[in-house]
């Protein structure tokens, strides 16, 4: 028996993480007695950097694979690169075996549009383009486009792992499920069309269809979310996501009230003018923080 940590959206370098912060997370998974660490797309803007993360876990004595997220891809140049990553433990349509029932198949992942509010594939392209990160990509084809690609290529593998009559653990960065969408209302339900950019709905129905699904997890949503188990499958979402979205943060500004209203996106000035008390109180408190953005599987 052994067990596979699953962690996305570590963002070193807007976290300002490094060997001391690496080191508490390598004692949370001697803790938790980790065989196995997947790390799910995000673990930095730059690929050098994610691969020099992966070395350190590596040398502390874990199996380490991954995949892409979105900030890494902006990082590559050209399809082939994003989609074949040239480096032994990167897994995307590929698989590592578990165990002789289970394998974990990594996946990049895209999106489709459907969980925008928008319906118009220019105005959300657009959008797009104005808004978000991923204008950084470049891909070979257009976002329905590659994600159309990326059903056709998935199919093909679970048809295989089903034939096999193989348990499979699937690891991606973007979100399968509309049950993970935050709807928000109010000033913030401008937010609502940027969902379009968060996952596929479209690959989600896809993993509907077959049975021997035992977990997929994800993260991308910078929200942790309870487990659900959808058509028999257990979804599971448990970003890092940005130190101003973090628990300990939360708690550092309201237990020390510095806020009368609690807003993630205006807490980095608030962080700053503060920042010898946060320090303090977050390396006191991020193993905590490590420990509630993991997601494990036994095998």
């Amino acid at each position: 028996m052994g067990k596979l940590a699953i962690m996305s959206d570590l963002h070193v370098d807007i976290n300002r993480l490094a060997e001391p912060e690496f080191a508490l997370l390598v004692e949370v998974l001697r803790e938790r007695q980790i065989t196995r660490v997947h790390f799910a797309g995000d673990t930095a803007n730059k690929i050098t950097t994610t691969l020099a993360v992966n070395h350190y876990f590596v040398q502390a004595g874990f199996p380490v694979t991954f995949n892409l997220g979105n900030h890494e891809m902006a990082d590559l140049s050209g399809e082939e690169a994003i989609e074949h990553f040239p480096d032994h433990d990167f897994l995307n349509l590929r698989t590592k075996r578990l165990n002789e029932q289970t394998v974990l198949l990594g996946l990049n992942g895209w999106y489709d549009y459907q969980f925008s509010e928008l319906s118009d594939p220019q105005k959300i392209s657009a959008m797009k383009n104005l808004y978000w990160y991923d204008r950084n990509i470049k891909r070979a084809a257009d976002d329905l486009t590659t994600n159309q690609h990326m059903l056709t290529a998935v199919k093909i593998v679970l048809d295989d792992l089903a034939r096999k009559k193989q348990q499979v653990v699937i690891a991606t960065h973007f979100v399968p499920q509309a049950a993970f969408i935050v709807t928000l209302t109010g000033k913030y339900q401008v937010w609502n069309k940027l969902n379009a950019f968060l996952g596929s709905r479209s690959l989600g129905e896809l993993f509907d269809q077959y049975d021997n699904l035992q977990q997929v997890v994800f993260g991308h949503t910078h929200r942790r979310f309870p487990d659900q188990v959808i058509h028999g499958t257990r979804y599971s979402c448990r970003p890092f996501g940005y130190f101003y979205e973090w628990r300990l943060t939360r708690d550092f500004v309201l237990a020390n009230q510095l806020v009368t209203e609690y807003n993630p996106m205006k807490l980095r000035p608030v962080i700053r003018q503060h920042q010898p008390a946060f320090d303090q109180y977050r390396n006191a408190h991020l193993k905590i923080e490590f420990a509630q953005a993991m997601t494990i599987v036994d095998y």
